[in-house]
């Protein structure tokens, strides 16, 4: 099961925030179909939000395919995100952990790391949409340029 936090400093509203953690959780590996997400009752109380966030959420992913809701039984995933090899996830992560300390022993703070990662993946989408490809023509291609640059790959 998802334990799902609100970043309250954030400007990204509450309810974004639980359907981003869940598409995350999905993509990870961590979320499976058949999966049951928390009740609207314990997100209330964990996360100290309104109901109606909950739901907007829940509705959210409910019309995106991801969850279904069951009368009396809960709220479901039903769909997936990422079908991405976990043991490809695992060591781009491990990758990813070991950049991320380089980033913090440089000097950077998560909002500079952040904007980093966000500037760089909004310049590949920009570079996909000038090559008129699809980001799922690029997956080897950007490994590969990744594992050249002694990235995280």
């Amino acid at each position: 099961m998802i334990d799902f936090h609100v970043d309250r400093s954030s400007s990204v509203p509450a309810y974004a925030q639980l359907v981003r953690q869940v598409r995350e959780a999905l993509r990870m590996g961590r979320l499976h179909p058949g999966d049951q997400l928390p009740t609207v009752r314990s997100v209330v109380t964990s996360c100290t939000v309104n109901p109606s966030t909950v739901l907007k959420a829940y509705r959210e992913l409910e019309l995106s395919g991801l969850v279904e809701a069951r009368q009396g039984a809960g709220t479901f995933v039903s769909g997936s995100l990422g079908e991405t090899d976990p043991h490809v996830m695992a060591r781009l992560r491990v990758g990813l952990a070991r950049w991320l300390g380089q980033a913090q022993e440089a000097g950077l703070e998560n909002e500079d790391v952040q904007a980093l990662i966000a500037s760089v993946v909004a310049e590949d989408t920009l570079n996909q949409m000038r090559a008129g490809t699809g980001a799922s023509t690029q997956k080897p291609a950007r490994e590969h340029r990744v594992r050249a640059e002694g990235g995280a790959a």
